[in-house]
């Protein structure tokens, strides 16, 4: 089996007041993929990858790059990360070319215009090139985070909320820019509240909650493993409430009666559909259409988020 590019294991962050920020994170990053990590605030994402990063010191466990402890090894492992932080912090008074070039001479980087200029055209930044960083929107601002991520040329690149506050358009070119990034042979790394954003562009998913990496896989299998499948029944005439007969399937309601749905593993030997049929018609219930759907991982991370609430 490939050697993964990151290994994280046992990872765990505790402060003074004994919060744990994680709680012993096992987790490796394939070469070249494009990972997104899915959680509601505060459940230790950003943590993590601040952790990385080099930027905050586990508590436990260790980090290792393409199996060389970051730590024993800093520097040569720091300039091969890129990250885009939430935060839009820089210097309100600079040019756009003058904060991406600055941040390349950071990690050591002899001055290369080409290159930055290849990086400004390639984020749709070359126009703003002279621009102070002040006239910029949100999303433009956005962009020259990722250009100053990518200045030192990194091969492994973290986005933390890349599309926080970022209009839809501006969002799918930024999944564009994202996935040329991973063919260049990028590994990127992302955190995001947007389900969409998950299942339009990553290869794999992992859930935290609590700091617990609750659930990882690639992204069809998990549906498939984690996912339900729903079977819908247009009615013919609308039910004003469900039959006692059907109580052992747990049906609900939709569309004022008009349709019912049944919820089901798609894994299970037997789902109970044909004896759901059977009863329909014993019932006299008549229905025009069936249809099922797969379950999204919208439906997954909820049903997870529903878990933590209820514990």
């Amino acid at each position: 089996m490939t050697e993964p590019l990151i290994r994280i294991q046992g990872l765990r962050k505790a402060y003074g007041d004994g919060t744990e920020a994680l709680k012993g994170v096992d987790l490796d990053i394939r070469r070249g993929e494009i990972l997104a990590l899915l959680g509601p605030n505060g459940a230790g994402k950003t943590t993590l990858i601040n952790i990385v990063c080099g930027i905050v010191t586990a508590t436990e466990g260790q980090v290792l790059v393409e199996g060389r402890n970051w730590q024993e090894d800093f520097r040569r492992v720091r300039t091969r990360i890129g990250l885009v932080p939430q935060e839009l912090t820089t210097d309100a008074f600079e040019s756009v070319r003058a904060t991406v070039s600055f941040s390349r001479g950071l990690f050591g980087k002899p001055r290369d215009d080409a290159k930055v200029e290849d990086i400004l055209r390639r984020l749709t930044l070359w126009d703003k090139r002279k621009s102070e960083m002040r006239e910029l929107s949100g999303g433009m601002k956005r962009r020259v985070m990722i250009a100053k991520a990518l200045a030192h040329e990194p091969d492994i690149l973290f986005l933390d909320e890349p599309t926080a506050g970022v209009d839809v358009e501006l969002r799918r070119d930024m999944w564009d820019l994202v996935r040329k990034l991973r063919a260049d042979g990028t590994t990127v790394i992302l955190t995001t509240h947007y389900i969409e954003e998950a299942e339009e562009m990553a290869d794999r998913v992992g859930v935290i909650r609590k700091g617990e990496l609750v659930a990882l896989g690639d992204k069809n299998a998990l549906m498939a493993q984690m996912g339900q499948k729903t079977l819908k029944v247009s009615l013919d005439q609308p039910l004003s409430e469900i039959p006692a007969g059907l109580a052992e399937w747990q049906l609900g309601m939709e569309d004022d009666g008009h349709t019912l749905c049944y919820r089901f593993d798609s894994h299970a030997e037997r789902n109970g559909i044909p004896q759901l049929m059977r009863r329909l018609d014993e019932l006299h219930i008549g229905y025009r259409d069936i249809a099922t759907r797969q379950s999204s991982l919208e439906d997954i991370f909820v049903s997870l988020i529903q878990g933590e609430q209820a514990a």
